[in-house]
């Protein structure tokens, strides 16, 4: 069984990894993996002496820039990102103008991060890019509605699919805890399917800033489920155009038809949801209804999903009440949210892998003191 990581060079970890079990030649592998030689060497070289590390693409810039900002204005710059940590470029560029030194916000920016100064989560990575899915089911959208229109801490619960915008999911939860997401996803599934990748927000309950790449209880729930998870660039609500706008329908119809009273909440929501998938023709569908274009998944919710299946050679390790595994003789911490969960750990010269399902998650080195969480840029 294939891996299908999409971090930390994927071609480049599976190479290594085929090499290292000796199964065939490097040049073989070479040939299979449609490199040269000489590359293929690199790379095994690059990981013997770094590790995953050693397995990024190296950088193309220039080691010497000549118009290079002086060491004293760089200076200023991040002691100004120290005072106020919170203050984006354009601000501290213009603070710095109001002291006679003109620094464009570009500059500003890459002088903080360059130092270490950006959050990874106040990074704008780019948006996944809009387009509609071929077929149904390849891809779900997931969000809250805002409070607006609806006097609660949060607004109903709606998951819709990419292809045929049709509404899989519209739940009043009361709020944004897990379970009650889960309860509602899962009433989804057995009615709908299971879809192939669901796309959110950086939001509750589905992210956790604090956690490992933001995963949380329920998206590994999801995981289990063998559904590919996407979420949304950073304060780039555009990439979940077609759940947004939705949304934005909904508002709409609360404010021209009357908020319903609070215990025909619930019901007003199963008429809206009839009513746009069976009723209401979509201009992007060429005027006919989500429900004529969508079907029902053929992938089936698992109420027990069976134990992933790592490749042959690959260990595998329970992941303990503290969020770590053992081996020979070690604890290595990887992250709570897997409690209890099943990792493959495969041996690759002197260090070893960790992967989640297919999900690459950790590189541990025995020569070192801890592990490494790999970072998925």
């Amino acid at each position: 069984m294939a891996w299908r990581m999409k971090e930390v060079g994927e071609q480049r970890v599976r190479f290594v990894v085929a090499a290292s079990r000796r199964e065939k030649s490097v040049t073989e592998l070479c040939r299979e993996f449609e490199i040269s030689r000489p590359t293929g060497y690199l790379w095994l070289k690059r990981y013997e002496e770094q590790g995953i590390a050693g397995l990024q693409e190296e950088s193309r810039r220039p080691r010497y820039i000549a118009r290079r900002t002086s060491q004293a204005i760089e200076q200023r710059v991040v002691e100004l990102r120290k005072r106020w940590p919170d203050w984006g470029a354009r601000k501290l560029s213009r603070v710095m103008a109001e002291e006679g030194i003109e620094l464009p916000a570009s500059t500003v920016h890459r002088i903080v991060q360059r130092h270490g100064l950006v959050r990874e989560q106040d990074r704008l990575s780019k948006a996944v890019k809009r387009f509609e899915r071929e077929e149904p089911n390849q891809l779900w959208q997931m969000d809250f509605k805002g409070p607006k229109g609806w006097n609660e801490p949060v607004g109903p619960l709606a998951v819709l699919d990419d292809h045929s915008r049709y509404v899989t999911v519209l739940e009043r939860t009361g709020s944004t805890q897990a379970e009650g997401v889960q309860t509602a996803l899962e009433k989804a599934f057995r009615e709908s399917g299971v879809p192939q990748a669901m796309l959110m927000d950086h939001g509750t309950p589905w992210s956790n800033g604090q956690g490992y790449r933001g995963w949380t209880r329920l998206t590994v729930w999801l995981m289990n489920q063998d559904i590919e998870l996407h979420w949304c660039g950073l304060r780039h609500p555009q990439t979940q155009g077609k759940v947004e706008r939705f949304n934005g329908s909904m508002t709409a119809a609360l404010l021209r038809r009357g908020q319903p009273a609070e215990e025909q909440r619930q019901s007003w929501l199963d008429q809206f949801r009839f009513e746009y998938n069976h009723v209401r023709p979509h201009e992007a569908l060429g005027m006919k209804t989500p429900g004529e274009v969508w079907r029902s998944s053929e992938l089936k919710f698992q109420s027990q999903p069976a134990r992933w299946v790592y490749p042959a050679g690959t260990e595998v390790a329970e992941v303990d009440h503290s969020g770590s595994i053992r081996l020979q003789g070690r604890r290595w911490y990887l992250t709570q949210t897997l409690v209890d969960q099943q990792v493959g750990v495969t041996e690759v010269g002197a260090r070893w892998l960790v992967h989640y399902r297919r999900t690459l998650i950790a590189e541990l080195d025995p020569r070192q003191s801890g592990s490494v969480l790999v970072d998925p840029s």
